[in-house]
């Protein structure tokens, strides 16, 4: 039995209060709750956790009477922190995940590498000024820029396909799960994944 990996993460400023509660075994059946006030948002973290197999909480509200900004960038940087806690050492763990994913006429590569050091390349023009329903999409890089900062992850999600913006975010969302996957699944070769000994 692969040891649970939980982590608690709570953030309140003057424009979010969010809490995130993550447990990520990576094969345990996904179980999620998720309240915030951006319903798209909330529809992609379901996707997130439901995709990951990871048990997700996710509690946020925000000033969305000013924008959503404020809030989608703070569920990253939160569920960012998250994860970072629940990995831990990051010790025995595959640490890269890649998934190519369609979505009817759309495809997305999302690749990702745990190794502690952030960084995010986004490529998804499909997306660039469009809205869905109310929600913007230009936000989609702002929550995955704080989100890779925060879990300290190298993040690249390319669109190979274009076509209906939201399949273009739901793709990528999908995508960075089942990389999720892959990364943090238990790899009984390698004790610290990494030639220098350490993660960090």
């Amino acid at each position: 039995m692969n040891p649970v990996r939980t982590a608690r993460v709570e953030r309140v400023t003057r424009e979010t209060q969010i809490t995130v509660d993550l447990t990520l075994p990576c094969d345990a059946p996904a179980r999620h709750h998720i309240d915030t006030p951006v319903p798209f948002l909330s529809h992609m973290l379901e996707a997130l956790a439901r995709h990951g197999a990871m048990q997700l909480e996710v509690r946020a509200r925000g000033d969305t009477h000013i924008d959503d900004h404020h809030t989608v960038e703070d569920v990253g940087l939160v569920l960012g922190s998250a994860f970072d806690r629940a990995l831990g050492a990051r010790l025995g763990i595959f640490r890269y995940g890649h998934f190519s994913l369609c979505m009817d006429e759309v495809l997305v590569d999302v690749a990702l590498d745990l190794g502690g050091r952030p960084y995010l390349v986004y490529d998804l023009p499909g997306v660039a000024g469009k809205r869905i329903g109310t929600f913007d999409c230009d936000l989609v890089r702002e929550f995955y820029q704080a989100f890779a900062v925060q879990a300290r992850m190298n993040l690249h999600i390319h669109q190979r396909e274009g076509g209906n913006a939201h399949h273009l975010v739901e793709a990528s969302f999908k995508g960075l799960a089942r990389a999720l996957r892959q990364a943090c699944a238990p790899d009984p070769y390698v004790g610290v994944p990494s030639t220098k000994g350490t993660l960090g």
